[in-house]
């Protein structure tokens, strides 16, 4: 998690956007993000625990991460798990390897920590690695001429040390460069704050360290900032890039951007940064501008297919956009669909552990007096499609 922030907004470029069009099979893929399945990872990286560097959660998470990109169809040959240590304490980050069709020898390196103190770390970094392997799902049978490395370390709480690490004897080796990198796209803390407008995001950007790579992370976050707005309905703003998993890169004079919360969350690194605490919704979006990001980083088919490995549900449709209000509520929540001529749906209300609490079946407004105030899951099913909502109930 970075340890300050100075804010710098920046308007999005005009000129900087003629370098980008709109590709629609970036759209249709971007689109393949599914709230489902974010707030599905997002409640299993909870439910391991703490994942201090070293703990037994945390080696947990490392496999639960591991046996996602199995599921997703990655072999044993493109994951690689990558030891180290500090001090008595001993960990692992996980990498992944999609090779590029073109350029197979550098790579485009999307990244984020796993690791937590103090509580769960829901936000700081479930979000980041709840987004990160949607993105490698969506993205494992689609061409791209660079390679990508997916990339989840650990030890990033405890001074950035298994990205150091990775940097300083996987990437360099004996002060060498070994590992063509083009750029490194980091995510951390973008989980947001429930209640709060969370409409805009902060690309990182290069402005300190060697002053070699700033122009380079200048135009790179440029780049950021236009596919966040091609690909997603998100806004942007610019923020210096400071103490998180592309530092010690930045510091050897990689090119660097990534994501991070415009409305800082105060619960990171406090047992409070838990599921209830996120809003899944925003992390959703960021999903959606991270996929169209990266297809443009790693220069994706063009080609419009939606062929995809998907053995998790990718429940994509215009269910997506269906509506619960008001939302925080007391005694009644309205379902608005946004297909009208949707008849027959159910709506589901379970607790955060995923135990069923109500269920009601074609009704668009449900009485909800009976449930105690706190954060809940809204599930809409329609015509074998899914929509996830969180729900807050005030009392």
């Amino acid at each position: 998690m970075k340890k300050a922030i100075i804010l710098m907004s920046v308007a999005l470029s005009v000129s900087g956007m003629k370098s980008q069009t709109f590709i629609q099979a970036y759209q249709d893929r971007a689109n393949l993000v599914s709230q489902s399945n974010i707030t599905t990872n997002l409640q299993g990286f909870s439910n391991l625990g703490i994942k201090t560097t070293g703990s037994v959660n945390n080696a947990n998470a490392l496999t639960w991460i591991k046996n996602k990109y199995i599921s997703y169809g990655y072999s044993a040959s493109q994951i690689v798990e990558d030891p180290f240590t500090y001090g008595s304490t001993s960990s692992k980050n996980l990498v992944i390897t999609k090779t590029g069709t073109v350029y197979p020898n550098k790579y485009v390196i999307i990244c984020g920590h796993f690791d937590s103190i103090n509580g769960p770390g829901v936000n700081d970094n479930g979000s980041g690695t709840s987004i990160i392997l949607e993105a490698a799902r969506i993205l494992r049978n689609v061409p791209t001429e660079y390679s990508i490395k997916f990339i989840h370390f650990s030890g990033e709480e405890q001074g950035l040390r298994g990205s150091s690490h990775y940097v300083n004897n996987v990437a360099y080796q004996n002060g060498t460069r070994v590992l063509d990198i083009k750029l490194v796209f980091n995510l951390d803390q973008v989980g947001g704050v429930m209640g709060n407008n969370n409409n805009t995001v902060y690309c990182d950007q290069d402005q300190a360290g060697p002053t070699s790579n700033n122009a380079a992370s200048a135009t790179v976050t440029q780049e950021l900032r236009n596919c966040t707005a091609l690909y997603s309905p998100l806004q942007t703003a610019v923020d210096p890039a400071e103490d998180t998993d592309y530092i010690p890169f930045e510091r050897k004079g990689e090119v660097i951007t990534g994501f991070f919360e415009r409305i800082r969350s105060s619960y990171p690194h406090t047992s409070n940064d838990t599921f209830a605490n996120t809003d899944p919704v925003y992390i959703y979006k960021i999903g959606k501008a991270t996929v169209g990001a990266l297809q443009h980083f790693a220069v994706a088919s063009t080609v419009n297919s939606l062929m995809l490995n998907t053995k998790e549900e990718t429940s994509n449709s215009s269910l997506e956009a269906v509506s619960l209000y008001p939302n925080p509520s007391k005694d009644l929540i309205n379902i608005e669909l946004p297909d009208k001529n949707v008849k027959d749906f159910s709506f589901e209300i379970t607790d955060l552990s995923g135990k069923l609490l109500l269920k009601k079946n074609n009704e668009t407004k449900i009485n909800i007096s009976g449930l105690a105030a706190g954060a809940y899951i809204g599930i809409i099913n329609a015509d074998g499609q899914k929509a996830v909502r969180k729900v807050l109930i005030e009392r």
